[in-house]
């Protein structure tokens, strides 16, 4: 089998390709809740805590000389990617759960299969046998 041949057979398993749109949606996603972050969530809980930009947070390890920038370690924009890191989470954690009440309900709604006729034939010879 060629090389060729055995990564399209790997690239077309459904696995890989449900893996595939799953990490394109997921960046989707991201950006959908960073942006909800940065520009709903971040402004008001600034102002409860002082009218605080998150992301202006930062340490000046050494100023800036002439023409060399300063080195700064920029602190408030891990925080907000903490913050991005909980509401994804936690947005994901409730997709989740809203999926698995949805599987659920789908196996309890799952009537017995009916026995066929042979299983039924089986049935009526146990009881007989039993019975003597």
């Amino acid at each position: 089998m060629s090389l060729f041949k055995e990564f399209r057979d790997f690239a077309m398993r459904g696995n890989v390709v449900d893996l595939a749109v799953g990490v394109v949606i997921g960046a989707a996603f991201g950006k959908i809740v960073s942006s909800l972050v940065a520009n709903i969530i971040m402004p008001p809980l600034g102002l409860l805590i002082g009218g605080i930009d998150f992301k202006n947070m930062a340490w000046t390890l050494k100023p800036a000389v002439g023409e060399t920038p300063a080195v700064v370690m920029q602190y408030g924009i891990f925080i907000q990617s903490i913050f991005d890191f909980i509401i994804i989470a936690f947005a994901i954690f409730l997709a989740i759960k809203v999926m698995n009440k949805l599987y659920k309900k789908k196996e309890v709604e799952k009537p017995a299969p009916k026995p066929s006729a042979e299983e039924v034939l089986l049935t009526e010879i146990r009881d007989l046998l039993k019975t003597k």
